[in-house]
């Protein structure tokens, strides 16, 4: 039997594409790693957390329509060394936690923002168990 090796990317359509990859830029310091244009016309920007090695493909193709993220379809995770510290750092960018921060008390938690687009972001801080 064959299988899959591995996870390469997972595709987040959005309208405006520049927008989108300042937020997962600045916000979330992501690195963009490649753009380009697909065959049938989609804008494309790959990007990826410092520590992972799986990609977030941001695409815009207006021929699609407009963009309408279902309320707790889907959400991207990533790990944060303190939910304190991110809630610092998103709060002088003037973004607040859609939900939390919700802590345990092994010292792990999670809290959410939104996306540009509506798409949900959870950040989990690890507990002493996790790490």
């Amino acid at each position: 039997m064959s299988s899959v090796r591995k996870l390469l990317h997972t595709r987040y359509r959005v309208e405006d594409l520049e927008r989108s990859v300042r937020f997962y830029k600045e916000v979330l310091g992501l690195v963009e790693t490649t753009r380009h244009k697909s065959p049938r016309g989609s804008e494309l920007v790959f990007l990826k957390a410092p520590e992972s090695e799986e990609l977030i493909e941001l695409c815009c193709f207006s021929a699609s329509g407009p963009v309408k993220v279902q309320a707790d379809l889907t959400h991207l995770a990533f790990e944060v060394d303190s939910l304190q510290a991110f809630g610092q750092h998103i709060a002088k960018l003037g973004i607040t936690f859609s939900d939390g921060p919700h802590l345990k008390p092994d010292g792990g938690g999670i809290a959410f923002i939104d996306a540009p687009e509506g798409y949900e972001i959870e950040l989990i801080q690890m507990g002493k168990m996790g790490k």
